[in-house]
């Protein structure tokens, strides 16, 4: 079993920050990419930004320059550092990580954290 724990949702006002943590748990036994997705009211989930295990990061354009994605191998957690937040980042937002289980090493799979609010008033 295995469970990614997403915190640090929040309401900002435009121009702020906040930082989303995503902690994976359970029986894993390799992290290969971690990512963050959003789904705003009315839109298709779309990728805000990935990285991979060896620490390669690929961002969408919206966000590209504002938002950052770092992640902490030995803790499983990945981060999304998200600055001059703008009112259309409001959404909720997902992690997601790829992954090798400890029952299946080596067929990957991906999980879904169970989202965070993200509001951003103008």
């Amino acid at each position: 079993q295995v469970q990614l724990v997403e915190l640090g949702g929040g309401l900002v006002q435009a121009g702020g920050s906040l930082r989303l943590s995503c902690a994976a748990s359970g029986s894993i036994f390799k992290i290969n990419a971690m990512g963050w997705y959003r789904q705003a009211p009315g839109k298709q989930r779309e990728l805000v930004a990935v990285i991979a295990s060896g620490g390669s990061t690929n961002y969408a354009n919206s966000v590209k320059g504002r938002f950052t994605i770092s992640r902490d191998n030995a803790k499983n957690t990945v981060y999304l550092q998200m600055n001059s937040l703008k009112p259309e980042d409001t959404a909720v937002y997902y992690c997601n990580a790829e992954l090798l289980t400890v029952v299946l090493p080596t067929v990957p799979i991906k999980y879904w954290g169970q989202g965070t609010q993200v509001t951003v008033s103008s």
